[in-house]
């Protein structure tokens, strides 16, 4: 029995917490606009019906795999560039720190003025978001070479190109992937505020219709799909690091 709960921890935990939940709102008379009950999060899940959800859900990984992607092609091409010339670092550094410190949220609505209420705005918003750990991230992995395998390659007149795809680029494996598994979390966050400002569907754009019309457990289902829509996305991410770059994983020593 000791093995079983040590092996179920986890999932025993998550049991007993949506237990105590039912049992305090029922015995406490919880009014469900303050905190719904998990069966009552349950029953206006069923209501909305497969089909929406499938809809709103299909609108919201959309934008988020779009920005995720494209914050990808700009990031790592970028701190390749970071990495290759410190004039490049001097000049653009700066302004990501800028971009990065400024509130998505407070610009989203000019985002959305200057390129009007369709998918793009909600792909830079969400390109916004995601593009920042990934390109520090992935410079710091490309500078974390040590510096005599660099001297050994120019000794041995090997091409820059060269050294970054079997130096520079296979040293930041590591880092390329933890910096991923953050952005596709913040991908979907960028794509739930996008929703917030301008949208006529997705689970943000239902959270914010549920709770304006005070329908507190649709929010709740809405929410719960994206935590497991983005716990799905970080396990995918961590799955091609395992099957396609397994070196690159700690190991027990480490």
């Amino acid at each position: 029995m000791p093995g079983f709960f040590d092996r179920h921890a986890s999932l025993l935990a998550a049991i007993g917490v949506l237990v105590a939940w039912e049992l305090a709102c029922r015995l406490l008379a919880i009014p469900v606009y303050v905190l719904p009950a998990p069966s009552a999060i349950v029953v206006a899940a069923t209501e909305l019906g497969a089909v929406r959800w499938g809809e709103h859900l299909f609108a919201t990984l959309e934008v988020a795999l779009v920005g995720y992607a494209v914050a990808i092609a700009i990031a790592v091409p970028l701190a390749i560039g970071l990495t290759s010339s410190p004039l490049l670092a001097r000049t653009l550094m700066p302004w990501l720190v800028v971009v990065q410190s400024t509130p998505i949220v407070a610009i989203a609505p000019i985002i959305v003025v200057s390129l009007g209420a369709g998918t793009l705005p909600r792909v830079v918003i969400t390109t916004l978001i995601a593009f920042f750990p990934v390109v520090i991230s992935t410079a710091t992995g490309l500078a974390s070479v040590p510096a005599e395998l660099i001297e050994l390659s120019r000794t041995l007149r090997a091409p820059r190109s060269r050294a970054y795809s079997q130096i520079r680029l296979p040293y930041a494996v590591p880092y390329i992937f933890s910096s991923l598994k953050v952005a596709i979390t913040l991908a979907v966050v960028g794509a739930v505020v996008a929703e917030f400002v301008a949208a006529e569907k997705g689970l943000g754009y239902l959270i914010l219709f549920a709770t304006s019309s005070f329908k507190v457990p649709l929010a709740f289902a809405s929410l719960v799909i994206l935590v497991a829509c983005s716990l799905l996305l970080f396990a995918a991410i961590a799955g091609v690091q395992r099957w396609f770059f397994p070196w690159s994983l700690p190991t027990a020593s480490d």
